[in-house]
């Protein structure tokens, strides 16, 4: 148990509060000319387990599903504040590290 939390922790860093001047938009993009306001991000998740697929399918018959992905494998999935998610082809670990340097990691 203790070796599975120490890897998890490894993999996924805490994030730390962005050093952005106040009244500054932090934008994270998501890759393909897409992008998101960091603050407005509640959560960032894999898509492979069955809650999150469902949680998209629920979002699709809502209306608020956006696909950022560009018809490409979907690897990460972003709650917005909004009630909105947010497809995307980027892996939450990269993201997470975009979030923590406060500027964007172009590929």
């Amino acid at each position: 148990m203790k070796n599975k939390q120490k890897e998890i922790k490894q993999n996924y860093p805490k994030i730390k509060k962005s050093s952005a001047k106040s009244g500054a938009i932090e934008i994270i993009h998501l890759g393909f000319g897409n992008a998101v306001m960091a603050s407005r991000i509640i959560s960032i998740v894999s898509p492979k387990s069955l809650p999150m697929k469902r949680l998209r399918e629920e979002a699709r018959n809502a209306g608020k599903l956006i696909d950022a992905t560009a018809g490409r494998q979907t690897r990460s999935i972003l709650v917005m504040d909004s009630g909105h998610i947010v497809l995307s082809s980027v892996q939450p670990i990269t993201l997470i590290k975009r979030i923590e340097k406060g500027e964007p990691d172009l590929e």
